[in-house]
Formats: C-alpha cells, structure tokens, sequence
C-alpha cells in the first residue's frame, strides 16, 4: 500500500513537472527555433534539387546547340602572306659544319583598316521536353578594305615574300552553323571560302581563301556574306582599326556585354537594333606582324568550359619586333556580345525564393505562437512539424509546376494551396474559422511579400529589409499586449 502511494506520487511529480515543461512559452520558444533549424536540412536538399534540375537544363540545351550551332563568334578577316625564312639550328659537328640550314615558312598577318558589320538575327526557341533552348538564325554582312601593303617596317627582304600565296583568313566558332558556303568579294572578283583545319589556325574554326594581292596596288576592298545559325549569344571580335557593327532582331530582351557597349540602342516588346563605333585604341595586337602561327583569340562558353584552349608556346613579331605574348590574346572580355536570355528563368527565380524559406519558416511559427498565445489555444509541438513540413514541401511544388506553367503561375498556385492546407490545418486545431482564416491572411502576406521582392531585382535589399523591419515592429507592438506568464500559470486552455 505504502509502495503504491510513493508510486502514485512519483507520478503525479512527473507529469507535473512534464507540464510545467510542456506549458513554458520560453522553452517551446526554443523548441521551435531548433525546429526551424532542423527544416534547414529539407531546404538544402531542395536547393541541390534544384541545381540538379537547373543542370539537367544545361545538358539538354547544351546538347540542342551542338545539333543545331553553338555560341558563335565572328572574326576577322586577316590577311596572310607567306614568306621563307632560313633557320640555322646548332648540331654536333659533322664534316667541318656546326650549324644546320633548313627553310621555314612563316607568315605575315595584316588587319583591315576598316570593317562594317550588319547582322539580322531571328532568335527562336527550340522545346526538347519541358526544356527550352534559344538559338538563332542569322544573315551577316562585313564590307571593308585593307590600306595599301607595306611590310617595310618588318624588316624581311622582299624576294622572300610569296605573294602568291596569300590568304584571306575568316573566323567563325562552329562550322556546323553554317547552311552554305560564305561568299567573298575581293576588288570585285567573286569568291567562296573553304574551311582550313591545318594550317592557319587563327581562330577556333578558320575559313580561308586564296586572293591576288601586290604590294603596288593602293587598297583592297572586301565583303564577305554569310548565313550563320547558332545559340545563345552571338560575338564579335572587332580587328579593324575602326569596327563599326550594326545588329537587329526580332528579341525582347537581348543583353549586350563585353568590351563595348552599344553606342546607340534601342530595345521594345518585340524588336531590338543597337550598333558599335569601335577605334582600334584598346586592340591588343598590332596592325601587322609576322612570324609563326598564333590564335587571335580564346573563347571560353557561358558554363565555363574553353572551347579550344591552345597551349602558347610560340612567339610572333609585332611592327615593333617586340612578341605576342600570351596576355596579348584576346577573350570574352575583349569581344562584343549580344546575349539572347530566355523569357523567364524559372531556375533562378526558384533559387532565389528558397534562399527566402527559413526566413517565412520563422515568421510562421513566430505567427503561430502568437496565435496560441493570444487565442489561448495549445498547439503541439507535432502540429509545428506537419505545418514546417507543408512549408518545405511548397518549394518542391513551386519547383515542379514552373517547369511545366512557368514561374508565375506556379508560384500562385504552390502558395494558395500552401495556405489553404495550413489554414484549414488551423481550422482543426483551433475549431475557430476566425483564427484560421486570420492566420492564413498572415501566410498569404508572406508569401506576397516574397513574391514582390522577387520582380523588385535591384530594390530587392532595400524593400526586404524595410519589409522585414516592419514585421519586426508589428511583432513587438503585439508582444507588449500579451501577458507572457499565462501559460506558465496554467490559464490557458487544455
């Protein structure tokens, strides 16, 4: 009997003191800041979903431009003149001789003096599945001239000079964007090109044509016409000593980068058209050079991967007989581009709201314990987990319904299905529509609140951080309402 009783009162200390626990705001107030923690381990695993998503996109766009041309860059021309050189190379002695003679061909390179550029580009977008890739049709046209040939100041004799067996050199970045050969006109005498993979190797893919040039003629004058397809961003590599470019197409939102900007733009709902006056004051290569073959440029693709990266291991000589070094060859940021960016990136809008989800997982349940307190309504600790978890699970509907009905709509739907799942959660709980219907009006705010800050872009910090100060301010003017010892004392309801 004395067992039973001292049992009985073991008991009875236990759960009062179980309920002392259970009943501290304080310490369900850290039990909720380390649930908020917890749900961090979903939100990461959501991010790389994401990411894995966004990269899976990457592969089939990747794999769409390769069928159909990829990022393209246009180059050039250069015209090259081959002339002999006598190399003498020292060996072992053999019968009285230490050096051995042999002849080698080399090269003299030259710019034009001028160079206009007009494109008509016709982006488009092409669907593998629920992706989407933008490429591009394109019609370019370069009409210039070269100055009249003198290569007296690079010091190599005359009669060493092939001059029948100049090239006009024309780069591109993918051969497989092109529908048919490109045409040149030279002086007036009608040309096509033929692709060259062995020996002027200037540009990524090079294109190369024989020409009649003669140091007595006083210029020479170019145009070459071309159809180029390819995807993304289309780039210029401007040689002349004066580029003038001229572009148009039919793109809302094209984005201009590189070394330039354009010097006139104009941008509308459908078209685009912008052009470039471009000196030759920051070109890094000289007017002419001679000496061995070297790439002009290097262009590394948006995912960061070079698309032909040449080892530098030779020297050319410049009109100052100084050499090309490495840091005279030309990338991405000396050239001019014209991005074409899809409509919408759902990726990169997804990212950016779950960057925002611990912070509407903390409002919530701040929100939902004030809810408690004030309405005076247990909520357990178990409720707090099937609600975190419906706030975790609408970044995965949010991810999934934008790949199929694109951001907007997706983002109305994950969060009004978000909000009606909890606040009829609420309803249940509580048996107060009132409080439910309350409560899911503070939800919709949020997720509102997170949505305007996404289409803000550059105003996003300022009108977040104004947001979250007068969250803040609310919060502490309602905190001054409530008597905080309530629960501690046993008023509230069971």
């Amino acid at each position: 009997m004395e067992n039973h009783n001292s049992n009985t009162s073991f008991s009875t200390a236990q759960n009062s003191l179980f309920d002392k626990i259970s009943n501290s705001t304080v310490l369900k107030l850290f039990v909720i800041l380390f649930l908020s923690l917890l749900l961090l381990i979903p939100l990461t695993l959501i991010s790389d979903l994401i990411e894995e998503r966004k990269t899976r996109e990457q592969s089939v766009s990747e794999d769409i431009a390769l069928n159909w041309g990829q990022e393209q860059v246009i180059s050039g021309p250069v015209l090259a003149i081959p002339y002999r050189e006598t190399i003498q190379k020292p060996i072992e002695k053999i019968n009285d001789a230490t050096t051995l003679e042999y002849k080698q061909t080399k090269w003299i390179f030259i710019l034009p003096q001028n160079a206009n550029i007009t494109t008509d580009i016709s982006p488009q977008q092409l669907s593998r599945g629920i992706y989407n890739s933008v490429v591009y049709n394109s019609s370019i046209s370069i009409d210039g001239r070269f100055n009249k040939i003198d290569v007296t100041k690079l010091e190599i004799p005359a009669e060493r000079i092939d001059w029948t067996g100049s090239r006009l050199v024309f780069g591109i970045q993918d051969f497989k964007g092109l529908g048919k050969r490109p045409l040149l006109s030279w002086n007036g005498q009608e040309l096509t090109f033929d692709p060259d993979f062995n020996n002027l190797k200037l540009f990524s893919q090079n294109l190369v044509c024989p020409i009649s040039v003669s140091p007595n003629e006083n210029e020479n004058h170019f145009k070459i016409t071309l159809n180029l397809k390819g995807s993304k961003s289309l780039n210029f590599v401007p040689l002349s000593d004066q580029t003038n470019i001229s572009a148009r197409g039919n793109w809302a939102n094209p984005s201009f980068v590189g070394a330039f900007l354009p010097t006139k733009r104009t941008i509308d709902k459908t078209n685009f058209s912008a052009s470039w006056e471009i000196p030759s004051f920051s070109r890094k290569l000289p007017q002419q050079w001679s000496g061995d073959i070297l790439p002009i440029y290097r262009f590394e693709k948006h995912k960061g991967s070079l698309t032909d990266d040449v080892e530098l291991t030779q020297a050319a000589t410049s009109t100052a007989s100084s050499p090309i070094i490495p840091s005279d060859i030309l990338v991405n940021s000396d050239m001019i581009t014209i991005n074409f960016l899809p409509d919408i990136n759902n990726y990169q809008k997804t990212t950016r709201v779950a960057k925002y989800g611990i912070l509407i997982i903390l409002l919530t349940f701040t929100s939902l314990l004030f809810t408690e307190i004030i309405k005076k309504k247990r909520i357990h600790i178990i409720q707090y987990v099937l609600i975190g978890a419906a706030m975790v699970l609408f970044y995965t509907l949010l991810l999934a319904l934008s790949e199929h009905i694109g951001f907007n709509p997706a983002y109305l739907i994950a969060s009004i299905a978000t909000v009606l799942l909890i606040g009829s959660f609420i309803k249940a709980i509580t048996k107060d529509p009132k409080t439910a219907l309350l409560f899911g009006a503070i939800l919709g705010t949020f997720y509102l609140f997170i949505y305007l800050l996404m289409q803000l872009r550059d105003y996003s910090l300022i009108a977040g951080t104004i947001g979250i100060f007068i969250i803040l301010a609310i919060l502490m003017r309602v905190s001054t309402k409530i008597n905080w010892y309530q629960f501690d004392n046993n008023h509230a309801d069971q």
